[in-house]
């Protein structure tokens, strides 16, 4: 554990950057850019194809990378386990933020470099 983790956050403009703080390591928020980028490949596939199974695959990339992140290289519980909606909101704001290049002076806010 990061020792970042606060008894309960109550506002989401708390939340995102204790989040970013719990992907100090560049290698975690590499996995979470994967598996948030395969979520994409598995709902184009579902709708391009017409077939909903593709979407199992959208929960199963995201979570399996990001736990890989977290319990691999991080050593901490993922913020999901405690705070489910603004973790998965975090993460596709993390992704774009990342893919747009904007993602750095958020960390920096945050106190991650």
């Amino acid at each position: 554990m990061t020792g970042n983790r606060p008894t309960r956050i109550e506002r989401y403009a708390d939340f995102f950057p204790y989040y970013l703080q719990e992907h100090a390591k560049p290698v975690t928020r590499g996995l979470h850019y994967v598996g948030t980028g395969l979520t994409f490949g598995f709902l184009a596939a579902a709708l391009a194809l017409g077939n909903p199974w593709w979407l199992i695959g959208m929960p199963l990339a995201g979570y399996f990378f990001a736990w890989v992140g977290h319990f691999g290289v991080e050593k901490n519980r993922p913020a999901t386990f405690t705070y489910p909606f603004w973790s998965l909101i975090s993460d596709y704001r993390m992704f774009f933020l990342w893919a747009s290049g904007r993602l750095g002076r958020h960390l920096r806010a945050a106190g991650v470099d």
